[in-house]
């Protein structure tokens, strides 16, 4: 069988509109609050690997918090994507 070349997509360039801008910080802020909530979610396992259950509560409670925000933003996120599409 002969070389075939396999056709290679371009991607298009991108200049990020208003709306784009806002999208990506959107999605920075999701990411920065998940990530604090998982890092407040294995503080609070090692307080109670410690016996210290009132600092893992507090932990908890601060994840809870991070979580909530993030799902606002992600809330935000769907209505951009929905309007987009």
């Amino acid at each position: 069988m002969g070389n075939v070349e396999t056709p290679i997509k371009k991607e298009k360039t991108v200049i990020p509109t208003a709306e784009n801008k806002k999208g990506i910080e959107n999605h920075n802020k999701i990411a920065t609050h998940l990530e604090a909530a998982a890092d407040l979610h294995k503080e609070a396992a090692k307080h109670h690997e410690a016996g210290n259950h009132e600092m893992a509560a507090e932990s908890t409670i601060k994840a809870h918090g991070h979580t909530a925000l993030a799902n606002e933003h992600q809330k935000e996120d769907v209505k951009q994507h929905a309007v987009t599409k």
